[in-house]
């Protein structure tokens, strides 16, 4: 197909899950980079009348802006596969990979990326165990500061940084509102960058890592969407030789994951210059105030061209 062909291009946005608003945020923004290249682009809210849709109108591709469960976990994936419509992203058991935190933390660690020690909580634990018992063997092994996260999810929903023992109580529960499983990492102290990883068909590169300052001293879901709330460096203060680490560790737990096209990989750069993974986004936020934007406008790139090159690669890889 022509670089420069207009593609009939399905947007999903929306979605039921905790991040539908980002999702339509998102979504509305990919389309319209889409528009002002000449697409063609139908921008759909999955519903009960998507999938006949699709097969009723056959589009070129399927673009998916769908944060949280209902578009990251490889479920919805796993159904446009079976459609035989290309579409933007990750495959369906990369996406669940990604999704879960423990499993991307241990292929990653397996590549040879630093990531902190944790444990992992299923809430059945704390009625086994005692949550007294469990929680003070928590902190002996691990002491604090922590991170108390879901295990699946994104946008910093339910996650908490633990100073005191007395707070992990509270963040479990804060944790447990989001996911059945909670994940509890050593607090890595350091620079906090996120790195964007797009992939045309030439093999994964790494933009300009982004560093994040939360004017508030925490990267909340509040922090991460409202204008002003934090403070962003692109490309990220990092000496010559860190960054080049930052994007080396970027793309190995891209290619561990067996991530497609587009991911976002979360780090925090210690005092010596490691960076340790944290965790990994399949579809990353495409808001005004995400990452991926900022990070293709620092590489010196357009939104809809990149946004195109990808539905393209999409095509191509069907």
């Amino acid at each position: 197909m022509a670089q420069n062909a207009a593609l009939d291009i399905v947007v999903l946005a929306g979605g039921i899950s905790h991040e539908r608003d980002i999702s339509l945020r998102s979504g509305r923004r990919v389309a319209g980079a889409l528009n002002s290249l000449g697409h063609r682009v139908t921008f759909r809210d999955p519903d009960a009348s998507l999938l006949a849709f699709l097969s009723e109108n056959r589009p070129d591709v399927v673009w998916p802006a769908l944060h949280g469960a209902s578009g990251e976990d490889g479920a919805l994936r796993s159904l446009l596969e079976l459609t035989g419509i290309p579409f933007v992203g990750s495959r369906t058991d990369a996406s669940r990979l990604a999704w879960s935190k423990p499993a991307a933390k241990t292929i990653v660690a397996r590549a040879g990326v630093a990531t902190p020690a944790s444990v992992v909580l299923p809430k059945e634990t704390f009625r086994e165990l005692g949550a007294n018992s469990v929680l003070a063997t928590v902190l002996d092994g691990l002491g604090v500061p922590l991170v108390v996260k879901p295990a699946q999810g994104g946008s910093a929903q339910g996650v908490t940084i633990v100073e005191k023992a007395d707070e992990l109580p509270r963040a479990m529960v804060d944790a447990y509102t989001y996911a059945d499983v909670a994940l509890i990492e050593r607090k890595v102290s350091g620079i906090e960058v996120s790195v964007a990883v797009v992939d045309t068909g030439e093999g994964p590169e790494a933009l300009p890592a982004v560093e994040i300052e939360p004017v508030g001293g925490a990267y909340t879901f509040d922090a991460r969407y409202n204008a002003g709330e934090t403070r962003f460096y692109t490309p990220a203060r990092l000496d010559e030789t860190t960054a080049a680490a930052v994007a080396e560790a970027a793309t190995t737990a891209h290619v561990a994951l067996g991530l497609r096209h587009l991911s976002r990989i979360d780090l925090i750069v210690d005092a010596d210059g490691v960076p340790w993974f944290l965790e990994a986004n399949v579809l990353p936020g495409l808001t005004e105030t995400s990452i991926m934007p900022q990070a293709i406008a620092a590489a010196g790139r357009d939104l809809g061209d990149v946004y195109a090159a990808l539905a393209l690669a999409a095509i191509a890889d069907a």
